[in-house]
């Protein structure tokens, strides 16, 4: 195990957490319509106690997620947690919006009313996909922050990186392409969680109101989400020289980076096939509520891919719109060799977990 290797196969594996959590991102989305998909308080309250059984998974795949950032790539860590620290907090507090509405919604007492708790929800499913979109797409379009390595022995400020400006990460949100993205993320989450719905809720005026709405999210989805991705293969991109580590823009370097890695092409268009097949079936078949499985496993290998797309092929996974050679590469920003190996071992442990939530699923649908 080299420390490319290394490095590689973490990227690999935050990749696929990031992959994980755009799928799990179906608790979100089918609680933004509570209201809509669940006409009466039994119907709102099959929803609500539907997604119930399965937001503590997304919220552990959420906090794993940054945790995997941290231990394997910690520049990333300090510098997106640490610079655009108001655009991850609107997203956390927004989670634990999530978390206290279910908690308290039901409780004798509570100030606020049961209404009140379920509009949280509802505020959680819109803006926790699109700020996360949005966070993401920052990783094609680039962010305004400045990394100074030899800050680090500076013992009255040792900041290695810093914001250009003083939007703490909000700035992402002036970019167009970055809303089309979260937007996009948004309505996909939106999608799932109708699908996720549609198959966890045996009640048929839920089910055939759910298929009616995702037809309404399908649309806008595939337009955004094509408009991104076309846009993303003929733009410019952020190359790094494998002998100096310099950045430089390449032109359709994406589009260069999928035809040079051409299992992630294929990746692609099976994800793309998976989803399309899950998502139309169930518009068409009253019938077929399993949707959610082969539309979410589509959803995992074309996130997947965009993952390491943007990582892979010496590309800079997180480029700086401000100072280029500040960019981040998934070398200039990786943990110690020592720290990866050790890592390494512990993440072999990850079937073991993947499994356990398999059980806990099952065990939670039972009743």
């Amino acid at each position: 195990m080299s420390y490319a290797f290394l490095q590689q196969y973490w990227w690999f594996i935050v990749s696929l957490l990031g992959a994980l959590l755009v799928f799990m991102l179906f608790v979100q989305g089918a609680n933004s319509f509570v209201f809509s998909l669940g006409r009466t308080e039994e119907g709102q309250r099959k929803v609500i106690e539907s997604t119930g059984r399965k937001w503590e998974i997304t919220f552990t795949t959420l906090v794993t997620f940054g945790g995997a950032f941290f231990a394997s790539f910690p520049l990333f860590y300090s510098t997106s947690f640490g610079g655009a620290y108001w655009l991850w907090m609107i997203i956390l507090f927004s989670f634990v919006l999530q978390a206290v509405s279910y908690e308290f919604q039901h409780r004798k007492g509570n100030l606020l009313g049961t209404r009140t708790y379920r509009w949280f929800l509802v505020l959680n499913g819109i803006v926790g996909p699109l700020l996360l979109g949005g966070a993401v797409a920052t990783f094609f379009n680039g962010s305004n922050f400045i990394v100074e390595k030899a800050s680090l022995t500076n013992l009255g400020a040792p900041v290695i990186s810093s914001w250009a400006n003083a939007s703490a990460g909000l700035d992402a949100l002036l970019d167009p392409w970055n809303l089309i993205f979260g937007l996009a993320v948004m309505f996909l989450a939106r999608m799932l969680g109708i699908l996720y719905i549609i198959n966890n809720v045996p009640d048929e005026d839920i089910r055939s109101r759910g298929s009616v709405r995702l037809v309404g999210c399908t649309v806008p989805f595939l337009v955004l989400f094509l408009a991104f991705f076309v846009r993303t293969l003929l733009k410019d991109g952020y190359a790094v020289d494998p002998a100096t580590g310099a950045v430089f823009m390449e032109p359709m370097k994406y589009l260069h980076n999928y035809l040079r890695l051409w299992p992630l092409t294929l990746m692609t268009v099976v994800g793309v096939a998976l989803f399309l097949y899950g998502v139309l079936r169930t518009i068409l078949s009253s019938s077929y509520v399993k949707g959610i499985w082969p539309a979410g496993i589509g959803v995992v290998l074309v996130v997947l891919s965009l993952f390491l797309v943007a990582g892979l092929a010496d590309t800079a996974y997180y480029p700086s719109n401000v100072s280029l050679q500040s960019s981040l590469t998934i070398t200039n920003s990786c943990s110690s060799e020592f720290t990866l190996r050790t890592m390494f071992y512990v993440s072999l442990l990850v079937p073991f977990v993947f499994g356990y939530i398999a059980y806990v699923w099952r065990v939670m649908d039972r009743k």
